[in-house]
């Protein structure tokens, strides 16, 4: 209470004192609004669950010959896989073609992702990265990056940027530019853009 007293005894005081606690309005604010923009994320998951870009089907790997993915089509006609009910995140139009493959690893005890990614090359001659079941620990603008890097942790080797991640969970995709020769590229890595900071890796094995 003296100190209040003391604080309003004059005007100067009280101007001093209103200008203080206006100040720390301005400055406050802002800095409890960026902490929660940083840091809750990581309390909260959000989950994206896109279908393949194309028709269902079967996907044919790239050594695979016409004839062979006839017959793999016979058979998956047979099976009705082409049915609503038989459709999972892997499956895909017979014309894609995965070129390359891999399984996200923790980073750290902290960054931690699992789920697989694969680069695929569409039947209109373009690419996209394809995330199936997806679960990497959230954090603020995560970004879904292409590196060539086969450990997938060098940038100066070269990488794109494909956009900020849609969810830290589920199945989603991620187009190529299509000036980018996609085979040039061996890792997918969730990057923390603000923080400069790994989320994940996965390394890309060719199919």
């Amino acid at each position: 209470m003296r100190i209040l007293r003391w604080v309003f005894e004059t005007r100067a005081r009280r101007v001093a004192a209103g200008i203080g606690v206006t100040v720390g309005v301005i400055v406050g604010v802002p800095l409890v609004l960026l902490a929660w923009w940083l840091f809750s994320p990581l309390f909260n998951n959000v989950t994206v669950d896109e279908e393949f870009p194309l028709i269902v089907g079967v996907v044919i790997p790239a050594e695979v010959t016409r004839a062979e993915a006839e017959s793999m089509m016979e058979i998956a006609a047979k099976l009705d896989m082409e049915s609503e009910e038989a459709m999972t995140p892997s499956m895909a139009a017979v014309e894609a073609v995965a070129l390359a493959s891999g399984e996200f690893m923790d980073e750290d005890f902290i960054h931690k992702g699992s789920g697989r990614a694969t680069i695929y090359r569409l039947e209109n001659g373009s690419s996209v990265v394809r995330l199936e079941e997806l679960a990497v620990t959230n954090g603020p603008d995560l970004h879904v990056l292409l590196l060539k890097d086969p450990e997938g942790r060098d940038k100066d080797l070269g990488y794109i940027d494909l956009g900020g991640l849609k969810g830290n969970r589920g199945n989603q995709n991620y187009p190529i530019p299509p000036d980018v020769d996609a085979s040039e590229y061996n890792a997918v890595m969730i990057y923390c853009q603000p923080f400069h900071v790994i989320f994940s890796i996965a390394e890309l094995d060719k199919v």
